[in-house]
Formats: C-alpha cells, structure tokens, sequence
C-alpha cells in the first residue's frame, strides 16, 4: 500500500525522497524491520490474550527431559509469524505481482488450515486434530492452484539471454543497445512462457519438464502441465508436513525456516537481475525481485518469534505457524524455479520426514516377522522424528536446537554454491 502512495507521491506531486520506495532494497529493509517489530510487540499481547483464553499445549508424557513442564504453555502462537509475513508485505510490496498474491494465497490457506486443527485440538478438546485427509486434501487444494496459476498465467514468464560476439538490437535492462558491451548481459525484448527449472550440478543446469512427454511427439510442449502440477503439489505437500514435523522442540523449526528464508531471499534477487543472472549462469525472471519484499517479512517474522519460541517457550506456533512455513517454502522455491533444489536447501524437513517414514516401515516389518514385543524392543530410532531421537539419548533439547541451525546454514550455504558447482 505504501509504494503506492509514495508512487503517486513521487510522480504526481514530486514529493523529495518519495522515490526510494522503487527500490527492492529499501522495501525489503522496511519489510524485515516491521516483520521484526510486529511480531515482538503484537507478539506479546496475543501471548496474553492466548493465557486469557486458556489455549494451553496438551502434552502426552513420551519421556522426554522437560517435557510436561511445557504443559499449558499456549499454542496458536502462528497466528503471531503470519500477521507479522502478511502485514509488511501489504504495506511494502506491489499486490498486483502475480507472485506476491500467490505467496498471501499460500500464507492464509494453509494458516487457516492450521489453524483448524489447533482450534479442533484446543477447543474440541480432541487431541489428534483435524483428520490427517482433510489436511492433505488442503494441502492439494492450494498446490492445485498454484500449479494451474505459475503454469497458466500470462505473467509468470522468462527471458531468455541471447548469444552474440558483437552489438546487438536488442536492449539490456535500464540499458540502451547501443550503450551495450559485448560482455553485458543483453536479453531479448520478448518474454518466454516457459517451465524451464534449476537443476543441480548440471553444466546446462536448465531442466525442461516438457521434455519428460518428447515421446508424444510433435506439439508435446502443451501438454507439460500433465508433470508439472502435480509436481507441484507433491512439493507443496511434501514441504509443508516436514516444517510441521521438525516443530517439534523449542525454536527449531522457527530458526531452520529463518535460514532456508534468507537462501530463498538471496536467489530470487539474482533470478529477478540481469547481471547476477547472467554472472551465474541462471534463469532471469522478470518481477521475481518482488518476491524479496515478502522473504524479507518472513525472515524477519521467523526471527522475532524467535524472541517467545527461543528456549524455555513462552509460546508454540502450532500447525497454524508450520504448516504455512513450509507451504510459503514450497511455493516461494517453485516461483523462484528452484524447486529441485528443496531436497539440499531443506535438508533438514527431507531427514525428519524420512525418519518417521523409516521408523514406521521397520516397526512393521519387525513386527510382522518377529513380533510385537521384538519390534518395541528394536525400534531404528529411540523416537522419531529424529529430534526426539537425540532427545532419548540425553542430550538437551537447546543443544540439538543450536546443531540442527548449524547443518542447516552448511545446506543453505551448499544450496547457493551449486549454481557455480557444475
């Protein structure tokens, strides 16, 4: 809302400084501040109105070191990280970026969908929430719509670099041709509708997923929206429950969200300028940068609710805050086209997902071939997920919390180095 203003400021009435509101850094810088702000001192009031109204966590004894001294600390505490995402980003971006109305679509759809189930857990007194169907029936619901809308939207395009030893035609970003140096990056005029992603450590690291339908024959380009939604959604979903499964101890999944923000926020300003995106040899997407605005928010509502989430937790985010974190993760990636990068850059949510997944395939398996008390006896991990596994051997949640970061910023680092690794 205020770039327009000041737009309408700086063109209309030539209002003195209201032209740094078109720069991506100033906004962005103005996003993180307010995120930050927001969510400690709005934070703090729904911290009480949560004590008021009595929404306590409901804790199982697991066994777990100081565990039932959480008992009725309050939940729903998401509602503190997506009003401090949601209010920078109507204040500071541009809402008729086809990317930014996606990213409030994700935030509010699946913040509502946590929100339901920490209300049904909460108020209905039903501890296992909303039926894990309906969730990923939600989940779907809105990787369907951001699938149908990156693949079908007029907006969501490319340009392509051209390939030339001498002056071209054609003009550079805020860059006239004849102005151009041979080693400037020169991009065509016209815009490419295409679905062409990043891929890892490939020298030509673009993949095209309507090469996977080549065996159709002539025109099979048309029909690349049969692979791509439903990747899509599988990302969505995918992402989405890992955020939700590593929310498992004191401001681990807040911090690990923090970090892969700040990755995620470092490729779209690259993706969304010429130079950068020429230097590494990647995609240039035209109004991506807008994107950094919104990373901004997150970041910057991750690392203040950070400020209550931080050990001892005064509050826990709830499926209201991790389900959204890891959809806006998936979706942001996916608009950004690094999507085949999640499994490096959100490592972390791939290994806990895949331990509950491992824990629950051996038990059964033992089980069936050994029998039930064999398996109890034997499990793979103490505890899954895998948080809860270093836990049962006695080491302190806070420490786990401190090397989970560490992995995580050593992937995020990974992530950004394999755009030059190839």
């Amino acid at each position: 809302m205020f770039y327009y203003l000041f737009d309408f400021l700086n063109n209309r009435l030539n209002f003195p400084g209201a032209g740094v509101f078109h720069y991506i850094s100033f906004r962005a810088a103005m996003a993180l501040i307010f995120s930050l702000l927001i969510s400690m001192v709005l934070g703090k009031r729904i911290i009480n109105l949560l004590h008021k109204k009595q929404v306590g966590e409901t804790v199982r004894d697991l066994g777990l070191d100081g565990q039932m001294e959480k008992k009725g600390t309050p939940t729903m505490g998401g509602l503190i990280i997506l009003s401090a995402i949601l209010i920078p980003t109507l204040l500071f971006a541009k809402l008729h970026n086809v990317y930014i109305i996606l990213m409030i679509l994700t935030t509010i759809w699946l913040g509502l969908i946590g929100f339901l189930d920490d209300y049904i857990k909460v108020f209905k007194k039903d501890k296992a929430g909303l039926k894990g169907k309906f969730k990923v029936l939600g989940q779907i619901g809105i990787g369907l719509i951001v699938g149908v809308t990156l693949y079908f939207n007029n907006e969501v395009v490319v340009k392509e670099k051209i390939f030339t030893s001498g002056q071209s035609s054609y003009s550079i970003d805020a860059v006239s041709s004849t102005d151009a140096s041979p080693q400037m990056p020169i991009y065509s005029k016209e815009v490419t509708k295409s679905m062409k992603t990043t891929i890892p450590f490939v020298k030509d690291n673009e993949f095209d997923y309507a090469t996977l339908l080549s065996f159709l024959g002539d025109g099979y380009e048309k029909w690349a929206w049969l692979i791509f939604i439903p990747v899509v959604i599988l990302i969505v979903t995918a992402v989405s429950n890992g955020a939700n499964i590593t929310d498992g101890i004191d401001g681990l999944a807040t911090g690990t969200s923090a970090i892969i923000g700040v990755t995620l926020g470092i490729l779209a300003y690259v993706s969304g300028n010429t130079v950068f995106a020429d230097y590494l040899n990647i995609m240039y997407i035209p109004n991506s940068g807008e994107l950094v605005i919104f990373i901004s928010a997150f970041v910057g509502a991750c690392i203040g609710f950070l400020w209550y989430n931080s050990y001892p937790a005064q509050v826990f985010m709830g499926d209201t805050g991790s389900l959204a974190l890891g959809g806006i993760i998936a979706v942001f990636a996916i608009a950004i086209r690094k999507e085949l990068l999640i499994p490096i850059l959100c490592g972390l949510f791939l290994v806990e997902n895949v331990s509950v997944v491992l824990q629950v395939a051996v038990f059964k398996r033992r089980k069936k071939k050994y029998g039930i008390e064999y398996a109890r006896e034997n499990r793979l991990l103490k505890m899954a997920p895998l948080h809860h596994h270093y836990q049962k051997l006695g080491m302190h949640e806070s420490k786990i919390v401190s090397r989970f970061w560490i992995i995580g910023i050593m992937l995020a680092a990974l992530t950004i180095v394999t755009l030059k690794l190839r």
